[in-house]
């Protein structure tokens, strides 16, 4: 990619990260050029569609979570290590206002821009899950799929203005169902 490129590239994704964090994902692709000072051509020669542009911000997050998740597997006790890596990924998934519904669909649908992020995301929270499985502190009931479920069910909580206070108290209940015994937290 030519410097002027990479540069336009980079300020794109500057301007969009702070305006879908403040204004949702569903912002319009001529808003956030307009933002950024570039043509709407030169933003979707960069970002052909809004899930192109929401996967290149994601990918970034999901790639640093899957890495933590790694981290917290090594550093903490099993139960620890997932409620600390779910409150991370709620965060993100908030940070986007709308993005859970992308986030959803991606898991599903092969040819999305998003399917390779979500699914090594599930992936690293699954690992945490069957780890925390094997000590015998998670119920052995709940798979990958329902634990991504309840993340975008708490991310959900996190952007209703009128339920956003409730959302840690759910992460309490959330982790009281998932673990046998009290989680370590």
């Amino acid at each position: 990619m030519r410097a002027d490129a990479r540069k336009n590239y980079d300020h794109i994704l500057a301007v969009s990260r702070d305006l879908l964090a403040a204004e949702g994902s569903q912002t319009s692709m001529r808003e956030i050029a307009r933002t950024a000072g570039v043509g709407l051509g030169t933003l979707q020669r960069h970002f052909p569609t809004r899930e192109d542009l929401l996967e290149a911000l994601l990918r970034t997050s999901f790639d640093a979570l899957a890495e933590r998740a790694s981290k917290l597997g090594q550093s903490e006790p099993s139960d620890a290590a997932l409620v600390a890596w779910l409150r991370e990924i709620v965060d993100v998934a908030h940070r986007y206002s709308g993005a859970i519904k992308s986030m959803v669909a991606a898991i599903e649908d092969e040819s999305s821009a998003l399917h390779a992020s979500c699914t090594a995301m599930k992936a690293a929270g699954t690992r945490l899950l069957a780890t925390a499985q094997a000590d015998g502190k998670a119920r052995t009931d709940v798979d990958g799929a329902d634990l991504f479920a309840l993340v975008g069910a708490l991310a959900w909580v996190a952007d209703q203005p009128a339920l956003a206070s409730r959302s840690d108290r759910l992460m309490a209940l959330m982790s009281d169902t998932l673990f046998v015994g009290s989680p370590e937290s």
